[in-house]
């Protein structure tokens, strides 16, 4: 949780005022990356935009992230300690972005073969890594009872 959160808003702070992303826009790093800056003030994909956005937006994050650290005390599986803990790190950056600016900072452009990928940030990836290794587990366990 702390790793994720950490990562996310050094980065961010990083981007902001290290690199100046705001100022310049776009800069090339790899051949399938770039830093675009991107103010997101909308939930996933721009979805749901507007002034009350942040607070409301937060205020559910805020209340998702209790019900996920009950969930991540209680259970016996590191596995999935570990996952839950990283949703909630990434959950809580995007918060600190909302409140803070109105808008989560996303700067990740991943790009490849003339396709472009939506503009992230590590709070987003490791909110969808996590989620997918859940996934994952939760399949190759099958019907077998899970220990919460």
């Amino acid at each position: 949780m702390f790793l994720v959160l950490s990562a996310d808003q050094l980065s961010k702070f990083w981007i902001l005022y290290g690199l100046d992303l705001p100022e310049k826009g776009s800069v090339y790093v790899l051949p399938f990356l770039n830093f675009s800056m991107v103010w997101n003030h909308a939930v996933t994909f721009g979805l749901l935009g507007g002034v009350a956005g942040p607070f409301v937006f937060s205020a559910v994050a805020l209340a998702v992230v209790c019900g996920l650290l009950v969930w991540m005390f209680k259970t016996s599986s590191r596995l999935i300690a570990v996952c839950v803990g990283a949703i909630i790190g990434g959950a809580i950056g995007n918060v600190i972005d909302r409140l803070r600016y109105g808008a989560v900072v996303d700067f990740l452009h991943a790009h490849a073969f003339g396709h472009s990928w939506y503009v992230f940030n590590i709070a987003d990836s490791a909110i969808v890594c996590a989620v997918g290794v859940l996934l994952l587990h939760n399949m190759r366990a099958g019907n077998k009872p899970q220990a919460t």
